[in-house]
């Protein structure tokens, strides 16, 4: 079956699919990422400089915080790393119960797991199943030259979300290698 590298098709602005180039579609830092990360260090640094400096002190100190929290909670909520991502489905693939013998790893799955990876950085904070409308109309957008379906790319785009979801909230290393998914 097909294991050569998959060509990148950039990252997802949007469900709604389309040019895949990477210049075009770079995310850049997570929204909800920056914004809980910028709101935490603003009241953390706004509450010790204020209380040594007064109001003045703490409006200077909540400024810095806010900063250095924003570029904290960018890192997090894009903590799944696609590339690392790539490796282990490249390497687990097979194995999964929903593999059609009749597909190749690199010109239909990829995109589909690469799919629930991308969304899942994208929204952290919501549910597949929230979002699987979405997911399903921007499939065609997205898929680029995979002969996959929704119905049948959902599976694998499900499992590489719900990793992706189990790595960032246990802080795991991004290991290709490993057996859980």
């Amino acid at each position: 079956m097909g294991r050569d590298k998959p060509a990148d098709h950039g990252t997802p602005t949007s469900l709604e699919g389309g040019d895949h180039d990477s210049d075009k579609m770079a995310l850049g830092p997570h929204p909800v990422g920056t914004a809980a990360g910028g709101l935490a260090g603003a009241v953390a640094a706004g509450a010790a400089v204020g209380s040594v400096a007064g109001p003045i002190g703490a409006a200077v100190g909540g400024a810095i915080g806010a900063a250095a929290g924003g570029m904290a909670g960018a890192l997090v909520a894009d903590a799944v790393d696609p590339k690392m991502e790539d490796e282990f489905w490249r390497k687990n693939w097979s194995d999964r119960k929903y593999i059609d013998g009749g597909f190749t790893y690199d010109q239909d799955y990829s995109p589909a797991y690469r799919y629930g990876v991308e969304t899942y950085n994208r929204y952290p904070d919501r549910h597949f199943d929230e979002l699987e409308s979405d997911l399903s109309t921007g499939w065609s957008g997205y898929r680029g030259e995979s002969r996959l379906e929704w119905e049948h790319a959902r599976p694998a785009s499900r499992d590489a979300w719900d990793r992706a979801r189990t790595l960032a909230s246990r802080n795991l290393p991004r290991d290709a290698d490993a057996d859980n998914p």
